[in-house]
């Protein structure tokens, strides 16, 4: 596909031949009638979410953080916030804390991060937090099944499986979601990844869909 104008897409990326599951117009159709079929429930939950974070902290209820999409692009991934306010210049003018966000995947170890409000914590455990992204599935910015999207400095991890990973959309959940989330490291994280690329099926799609309620309601990996 043509790149996004004004998007910073590496040229080495823009030839990337889109693998099965970004070509699928089947799991682009599956992932539009779930979203459909569940956005009552989705507008409820979000409704109350947005009250809980707007009464127990300061600063807007969404955060947008720039993330690695399909082809290379660049997109803004949202979620419910879970931190103050002033989170991301915390980290970023902590050394100390830079470090430990490097060394443990690019996530700060839950025991460390004091970042996180009260309420925060409760959305990352149950993965609440993550319902915004309906709208960047609806977008087309992901797919409810995939890679999880990565911030641009984690994109290195890939190594030799970085165009693999860039051939197709980020998922809500996916199988490395399904399969342990934030207690599987690299490089088994990139395996599971490049596994699920190379071996797509709908049906694939439809049974990590299923699993997920399961895995969330046991918070197995949730930060």
């Amino acid at each position: 596909p043509a790149p996004v104008p004004g998007s910073r897409v590496p040229p080495t990326i823009r030839q990337l031949e889109p693998a099965a599951a970004a070509r699928s117009r089947a799991k682009r159709a599956l992932d539009l009638i779930v979203v459909l079929v569940a956005l009552p429930l989705v507008l409820v939950a979000g409704l109350v979410i947005v009250l809980a974070v707007r009464l127990t902290s300061r600063g807007p209820v969404v955060f947008g953080q720039e993330r690695v999409g399909f082809g290379g692009r660049h997109f803004t991934m949202y979620k419910f916030r879970t931190m103050h306010r002033e989170a991301e210049a915390r980290l970023r003018n902590d050394p100390r804390l830079w470090d430990e966000y490097v060394a443990n995947g690019f996530k700060v170890p839950a025991e460390l991060d004091r970042r996180v409000t009260r309420v925060g914590r409760f959305l990352r455990s149950s993965s609440l937090d993550e319902l915004p992204q309906v709208v960047n599935v609806v977008l087309g910015h992901m797919s409810l099944v995939g890679p999880r999207p990565v911030v641009p400095d984690e994109v290195g991890n890939y190594g030799d499986r970085r165009d693999l990973y860039l051939s197709v959309r980020p998922g809500l959940t996916g199988a490395w979601q399904v399969n342990g989330r934030s207690t599987v490291n690299y490089p088994e994280r990139v395996e599971l990844d490049a596994t699920y690329i190379q071996t797509w099926t709908l049906w694939q799609d439809v049974k990590i869909l299923a699993r997920t309620p399961l895995v969330v309601l046991g918070a197995r990996g949730a930060h």
